[in-house]
């Protein structure tokens, strides 16, 4: 839990710090309510209001007055109307203006002297459908404890069962001289293998732009599990997303070795649903661009996958990053090594959202979506959530730097219908936003 001075960890400090003119730090949970009465914005204060003291963090700061580096600090001048409020500006009636809305929130960037997330409503759109934009920095949560802070502030109480707060069990670390004793082998995996040019190492401003589209959770499932060595549904994202990425770049990128950058939570499962910020490492996937055959390019994903998995390299990189940190200038340099586009063309981030459905204000949550910004020699971001029985993806450019990227996601639409058709004579149902 928080108290007045408490220390930002080594992980949310350097996320704090990579903030910049271009940078904003947070990242955006998407949801999409059920038609409806139009939400009453002073009773949905007053309820978000009375779930704060729950969460340490919804009404702290950060201060950046001690030597001892920033540190989270109560929020004395707390406003509830600064952090729920209904979007002001243009009227917004289609999901072509919800998106243009959604990236003017994107760029902008949240205001140090407050608590750092919001939560803005947009709409009625002309469907009836309404909209809350909730931004959180990614110094105050990373993707798992995100969701845990909406479930504790804004979403309607429920008695279905929440994801746990964890992947991994504290028993299952390996003893000290296990992990240095397989580190070699980490960093050879890891971090010797770079790939092509990256397509999306560009030059970022502080514009965005973003797309959704969604695919049904059961039909991720079935294509994985018609597999002979039985995919996972992140194997079979990572599959989709690299077609699509295959069709919206051409042929003349097809044969580029492009590697996709997996966040993996280090979260244990017997930790407080109510602690927050970052405990994130990462894999690194070849998505098999050149490969034609979407089957054949799921099964190299998910054998590559599988491997990496069970030899719990991203739980040895985050103990190797976090030694080479206490060195100085060798803990920069490390880092700066493994974030080049070199490494890694572009992040994609799957997030376990609620299992079932959910609402808030009694209006059900008929879709969520995730989005993360893009950042330096990487223009593309992609982010997945899971809410009831669909898998939404986001996607984030600079659009100076990448235009169109809703073609973008109308190609991952599109691989996800070619692959199931692969994998199944039926023909699949999808949803776009």
């Amino acid at each position: 839990m928080a108290g007045e001075g408490d220390r930002l960890s080594e992980d949310d400090a350097r996320i704090l710090a990579l903030e910049s003119a271009v940078l904003t730090g947070h990242t955006l949970k998407l949801m999409i309510l059920a038609p409806g009465t139009p939400l009453d914005l002073d009773a949905l204060r007053a309820a978000v209001s009375a779930r704060l003291p729950t969460q340490p963090r919804a009404t702290e700061r950060v201060a950046n007055d001690s030597t001892d580096g920033p540190s989270w600090v109560p929020a004395d001048a707390f406003d509830i109307t600064h952090h729920v409020r209904r979007r002001a500006g243009p009227e917004c009636a289609t999901r072509s203006d919800l998106r243009r809305v959604l990236g003017e929130l994107m760029s902008e960037h949240l205001d140090r002297s407050q608590p750092l997330w919001t939560l803005d409503l947009i709409g009625p759109l002309a469907d009836g459908t309404e909209a809350i934009a909730a931004r959180m920095h990614h110094a105050m949560v990373d993707g798992i404890a995100g969701m845990r802070f909406l479930e504790g502030i804004l979403l309607d109480p429920h008695d279905a069962p929440m994801h746990p707060v964890g992947t991994r069990a504290a028993s299952a670390e390996p003893t000290r001289r296990e992990q240095w004793r397989r580190m070699p082998g980490v960093v050879a995996r890891e971090l010797g293998r770079p790939g092509s040019h990256s397509p999306f190492d560009r030059p970022i401003t502080g514009a965005r732009e973003l797309a959704f589209t969604s695919a049904p959770l059961e039909g991720l499932k079935a294509i994985g599990a018609s597999r002979p060595a039985h995919a996972t549904v992140n194997d079979v994202l990572l599959a989709i997303v690299s077609g699509g990425l295959r069709t919206w770049l051409g042929d003349h990128h097809s044969g580029l070795d492009v590697h996709a950058r997996i966040p993996v939570s280090l979260h244990h499962r017997d930790e407080d649903a109510a602690d927050l910020g970052n405990r994130d490492s990462f894999i690194d996937v070849d998505l098999f661009l050149g490969e034609s055959d979407p089957l054949r390019r799921l099964d190299r994903i998910s054998d590559h996958t599988r491997a990496e998995k069970q030899l719990d390299d991203a739980a040895l990189l985050y103990d190797l990053f976090h030694a080479l940190g206490r060195l100085g200038v060798a803990g920069e340099i490390a880092q700066r090594i493994a974030g080049s586009a070199r490494e890694f063309s572009v992040a994609v981030s799957n997030v376990p959202g609620p299992r079932y459905t959910v609402s808030v204000a009694g209006r059900r949550v008929e879709q969520l979506f995730s989005s993360s910004e893009p950042a330096a020699h990487h223009a593309l971001r992609i982010a997945a959530i899971s809410n009831a029985g669909d898998v939404g993806i986001g996607f984030c450019t600079d659009p100076t730097a990448l235009p169109r990227v809703h073609a973008l996601a109308d190609a991952v639409a599109a691989s996800y219908t070619e692959l199931h058709q692969a994998a199944h004579p039926t023909p699949p149902r999808r949803t776009s936003a």
